[in-house]
């Protein structure tokens, strides 16, 4: 008696991966019939760090088994293989919906509302508009609205602010603004957090708050931290009397002229300042 010994099966594709089940038969010889000697019916990987599977023992031989299987010391043994079909993996491109809205916005097509700013003429959606901002939604929607204005005039913006406006109600995303002074950068952040407040869009207004807190120092913080007050950002504010007081900077933001400003047209803020500044020093 002794034991067969081999290895059956090889992959022969590189670089690849396939799962697969396989039964190993031997043939019996008389009537052909073949019979199941070794199953595996959980799936195994072949790759390139596995090329090759089998058995090392395949079956003890007897002479009952020779006398059986043998014709002229031959043995027939058949390996059943089935490779599992995977599912193909459809390759999905990245959404270009932002991308397609910033272009409807460039190519006006199907606009029905122009608004005039200082003299240039900007083309838009309504109903991109009112998604964005509850204040358009009422504008051209709401009971008391105009629903036929196709014409609006905007006295209280300029026209780069307004486009970058447009850009982020159309994009939900800022311009952007690569090609701006720090100082211009600033400044148009701070007419957008404006227009933000303005027309009810909190999500721009978060962002701009932001961006601002991120540009603070000793002669702005005044002017930003009264921009603050006024439109009522609380992060922005609690950010500069933050930044104020911090680091023995006060002196010097006392020395600036933006502070000046602050204190001769918003004196209820400087009172606000002292009284953080006071229960601060008693914590």
């Amino acid at each position: 008696m002794c034991l067969i010994m081999f290895r059956i099966l090889e992959f022969l594709t590189k670089n690849a991966e396939v799962r697969a089940t396989f039964n190993f038969m031997i043939v019996e010889p008389v009537e052909g019939k073949s019979i199941v000697v070794c199953s595996f019916t959980e799936p195994l990987v072949f790759d390139p760090k596995r090329l090759s599977l089998g058995i090392t023992k395949f079956m003890k031989t007897t002479t009952e088994v020779e006398w059986m299987y043998l014709r002229n010391d031959c043995l027939v043994i058949e390996c059943e293989v089935s490779v599992i079909k995977e599912p193909l993996e459809a390759h999905v491109p990245p959404s270009h919906l932002l991308d397609n809205l910033a272009k409807l916005l460039d190519g006006k097509k199907g606009a029905d509302v122009t608004f005039k700013v200082q003299g240039e003429v900007f083309s838009a959606h309504k109903v991109l508009l009112a998604t964005q901002s509850a204040v358009f939604d009422a504008e051209f929607y709401g009971p008391m609205g105009d629903k036929g204005a196709q014409d609006i005039t905007i006295d209280d913006m300029q026209p780069a602010v307004f486009k970058s406006f447009l850009h982020f109600i159309y994009t939900d995303s800022m311009p952007s603004m690569d090609d701006l002074e720090d100082d211009d950068k600033r400044e148009m952040v701070k007419h957008l957090l404006v227009a933000a407040d303005k027309y009810a869009m909190e999500r721009m207004k978060l962002i701009c708050e932001g961006m601002l807190c991120k540009s603070l120092d000793v002669e702005n913080v005044a002017t930003i931290l009264a921009l603050a007050d006024q439109h009522s950002c609380s992060n922005l504010k609690d950010a500069c009397i933050e930044f104020m007081f911090s680091s023995n900077r006060m002196n010097d933001v006392i020395a600036s002229q933006g502070y000046v400003q602050l204190k001769r047209s918003s004196p209820d803020i400087i009172v606000d300042v002292l009284e953080r500044a006071a229960m601060s020093r008693k914590i």
